[in-house]
């Protein structure tokens, strides 16, 4: 919905919202607040709300610390649960310097100048994330715990479905805050849930991500339950990801679509395909940006591993739903729902965009399971791997021009620095596993 200034100062004061809350994320991914009250949102709304951007993980230096904050009036909402202190809303805002520029390191910054790229090129872009995620017990004191008591499987109903009040309360919660929603359903993991969301322009997709995960992270306690989004916190069942599917327009009409084409595709959508392809290597820290992103991307578990497209399977990295005409689209399935989704799309449309910029060509559709192919059958078709480890993935990362350009020298350096101390200390860690395979043995 689109707001003005009036619409949201009348709003706040007929419902006697005491509290609004300035949202931004930080490079990592991470949902960041500061809240104010009504009587400083007059203030906020013409742009003098500041904060101190040395105490965000991955912004500033203290030298440089004054940021400000410029809240989007079409992202207000009226949080649809009660803060201890009365009603509250929220603004998403856009960072900005001390001397009113946009802040190079702010991840919807990244996103705008890819969505102003594509804008250049005669396109616009939609997006429809699939958000997993998973619910577990809490403990008598409110701390999460491992237990579930959910045996539920795809699509699965109650009783053995433990989570479908709690998916009724979000479907709910989130069409008071604006979202259409399409379908929410038990996944294929005990206690794993997706709850599907219209798409949209791609920088309300990127927010719509956010305000799904804050929605969902705020109200699992009410229901004794703790909620993560951590992409394989269960060894021996799939992992949750977040698949990106993908559409460029151009005067209103889909620009993947051909229906000509043996596949219903066009050049720019084969392109498109070419791009993301060629620097997938390079983005997977983006798309998978934590230790536990690769315990999921292993074969067995519906995680795309291998590095293929077709329009006819599961198993590649890029899928091309049944839908054509309006509703062609390509699927990315790699990505996990710890990734940060601005980062991610931005990723996304920059590498389609360098495709159709330099006519890059797909190699052929796979259309067999990749899974039960060997690897000589691989290498013979060219099919490479997805990256094992976050090492290799923020290696990747490290060595592409392509995706310092995209991400811009500030985020791309602070993101290389923080993936890397993030492995590193994982990989000075002693595990369970290694007491119980070394502790007697040696």
């Amino acid at each position: 919905m689109a707001y003005t200034r009036e619409d949201i100062l009348k709003i706040v004061e007929e419902e006697g919202i005491q509290f609004i809350r300035l949202q931004f994320t930080d490079i990592l991914g991470s949902l960041k607040s500061v809240a104010i009250t009504s009587s400083q949102l007059e203030k906020a709304l013409d742009n003098k709300c500041m904060f101190d951007g040395s105490s965000i993980d991955g912004f500033v230096r203290i030298e440089e610390s004054d940021m400000k904050l410029y809240p989007d009036f079409d992202s207000f909402c009226i949080l649809p649960w009660r803060d201890y202190h009365g009603k509250s809303a929220r603004l998403i805002c856009d960072v900005y310097t001390a001397d009113d520029k946009p802040f190079v390191g702010d991840p919807r910054y990244v996103l705008k100048r890819a969505i102003s790229k594509a804008k250049d090129m005669g396109f616009e872009f939609f997006v429809g994330p699939e958000c997993e995620f998973f619910l577990f017990h809490t403990d008598e004191n409110g701390n999460p715990t491992t237990n579930t008591g959910d045996q539920g499987g795809y699509f699965d109903m109650g009783p053995v479905d433990k989570g479908e009040d709690f998916r009724r309360d979000i479907c709910l919660a989130l069409e008071d805050m604006g979202f259409e929603i399409e379908a929410s359903h038990h996944e294929c993991a005990p206690a794993q849930h997706e709850i599907d969301f219209k798409y949209d322009g791609v920088l309300k997709s990127a927010d719509n991500v956010m305000t799904f995960k804050y929605c969902v992270k705020n109200l699992a306690p009410q229901h004794d339950l703790h909620a993560t989004f951590m992409p394989k916190p269960v060894f021996g069942i799939a992992g949750s990801g977040m698949h990106i599917n993908m559409s460029l327009f151009r005067d209103g009409k889909n620009a993947f679509c051909d229906e000509n084409d043996a596949n219903g595709l066009s050049s720019i959508a084969y392109n498109f395909i070419a791009g993301i392809m060629k620097h997938i290597p390079a983005m997977t820290a983006i798309t998978n940006p934590l230790v536990n992103s690769y315990k999921r991307l292993v074969p067995g578990y519906e995680a795309p591993v291998y590095v293929a497209w077709s329009a006819s399977n599961r198993s590649p990295l890029i899928r091309v739903p049944f839908a054509r005409g309006n509703g062609t689209r390509l699927e990315l399935r790699n990505p996990d729902p710890s990734a940060n989704p601005y980062l991610v799309m931005a990723a996304c449309l920059f590498a389609g965009l360098d495709g159709i910029e330099k006519n890059m060509t797909p190699p052929a559709a796979v259309d067999g399971n990749i899974y039960d192919m060997t690897a000589e059958e691989r290498a013979e078709k060219g099919i490479t791997s997805l990256a094992s480890s976050l090492e290799e993935a923020i290696n990747a990362f490290k060595g592409s021009e392509f995706i310092k350009e995209a991400m811009g020298d500030h985020v791309f350096d602070r993101y290389a620095k923080a993936k890397t101390s993030e492995w590193e200390d994982y990989r000075n860690k002693v595990t369970a596993w290694e007491i119980e395979n070394y502790f007697i043995k040696y």
